[in-house]
């Protein structure tokens, strides 16, 4: 008697699971990053970036994550799929893919192994900020080269005693006038592509005045500039095949019309920015979550305990049902998120909700998945192992989970 038979779960009842099937073998299988919350204009990116995830992220995933790799044929290969960069616009060479596609890319990119789609998104981290507040040439000179996938970038914020205090960054950018030049000094931590990109929009002080959040600017800094080193940080217990770099700016020097956009407005800018990263970033919970509940699903279909299959014990059953209705919260939440964001309704509060109720989401589904899992949980060659290694990661990045309830608790006062 098959999985369907037992269940009661008939082909009318079938019909009635969203985000449920039947494998024509013998199992329930879920498929929880299902279309009915993905607006129309969405889907079909979202179909290509599961395409391209089925063909090349997911058979890979567990090869780069042993072996802390950076995925370069990959990268390249989603470059020739039109799926990387492909934010910036059509003017440019992109794609003008908007807040939903990213986010929809993500969902199904990280459900594939977390650590190649980090590397796939932040190959054009921080290009935004340059698109929207840089000049003609700026984007002509930093941006077509990566929206045409000739070139990789990154963001440079955090340094090595300062992540989520945006005005407590110490990295001092100071003019030359005599030689129309900035000069840089400092260090950056955490930095995407820090080793592999062509060039970085950073962020340094340039001002010193009372008002804190003024006293900051964003800079394109080459990667080949004098004074710029950078060297990979040592290896992370997850997303392996993402790599982080140290930065070391000493005297590095910059042509003056580096700046991007107005002196002193850099901390707004990114706060904007952020907004819509923290949408993108729920999405990376939502996929890493979808991950671990379908890999527990199937996984509790297919074992026996004391002469039953595991999944008849209620208490198993419950474990899935509470995962399934935390993810479907959760996701619930990070759409209606996404369009407040793209509507410009209190972003920061929907922002600082979405990636904080999504990467925690994905770690409480991550832990109890685990336990499901039983002894082989703890095998490195399980993908719930790799998802429980990666989880850890997203409720830091993009400003720290802590940091995101300040924001939902003041904004929503207003």
């Amino acid at each position: 008697m098959d999985t369907v038979e037992r269940s009661g779960v008939g082909e009318a009842d079938r019909q009635a699971f969203q985000g449920v099937f039947v494998d024509p073998g013998r199992t329930i299988v879920m498929d929880l990053l299902d279309e009915s919350v993905v607006p129309e204009h969405a889907r079909d990116v979202k179909r290509e970036a599961r395409e391209f995830a089925a063909e090349h992220i997911e058979p890979r995933g567990g090869e780069f994550f042993e072996h802390g790799e950076y995925p370069w044929e990959i990268l390249e290969a989603g470059q020739d799929a039109g799926l990387i960069a492909q934010d910036l616009s059509e003017e440019l060479g992109g794609r003008g893919l908007d807040l939903f596609e990213t986010l929809a890319i993500a969902e199904e990119f990280y459900k594939a192994d977390a650590g190649i789609a980090l590397t796939l998104q932040l190959a054009s981290f921080g290009a935004e900020i340059v698109e929207k507040y840089g000049n003609d040439e700026q984007k002509e000179q930093f941006l077509r080269p990566v929206a045409e996938c000739k070139q990789i970038t990154g963001l440079a914020v955090s340094e090595p005693q300062t992540g989520s205090d945006l005005a407590g960054m110490t990295t001092q950018a100071e003019r030359d006038d005599e030689a129309g030049e900035w000069v840089l000094n400092g260090e950056k931590y955490w930095v995407g592509n820090a080793v592999e990109a062509d060039w970085l929009t950073l962020y340094a002080k340039t001002g010193d005045s009372e008002d804190r959040y003024s006293n900051y600017s964003m800079f394109v800094v080459p990667t080949d500039a004098p004074g710029y080193e950078a060297e990979h940080i040592p290896e992370k217990m997850g997303m392996r095949a993402s790599k982080q770099g140290h930065i070391f700016l000493e005297d590095c020097r910059i042509p003056e019309g580096n700046l991007v956009g107005t002196e002193g407005a850099g901390f707004y800018m990114l706060a904007e920015f952020f907004n819509h990263g923290r949408i993108v970033v729920g999405g990376h919970g939502l996929g890493l979550a979808a991950a671990a509940v379908e890999e527990a699903w199937e996984f509790v279909h297919d074992r026996e305990a004391f002469g039953r299959e595991v999944s008849d014990f209620q208490s198993v059953q419950h474990i899935l049902a509470d995962m399934r209705m935390e993810f479907e919260a959760a996701r619930s939440l990070n759409w209606q998120a996404a369009r407040k964001v793209a509507e410009e309704e209190s972003s920061g509060l929907w922002a600082a909700m979405a990636k904080t109720k999504s990467t925690e989401t994905a770690m409480q589904c991550a832990e109890r998945g685990m336990q499901l899992h039983g002894g082989r949980s703890v095998l490195s060659e399980r993908r719930i192992a790799r998802v429980y290694r990666d989880v850890r990661i997203p409720v830091i990045y993009e400003g720290a989970n802590e940091i995101q309830r300040n924001l939902i608790y003041r904004q929503s006062q207003y």
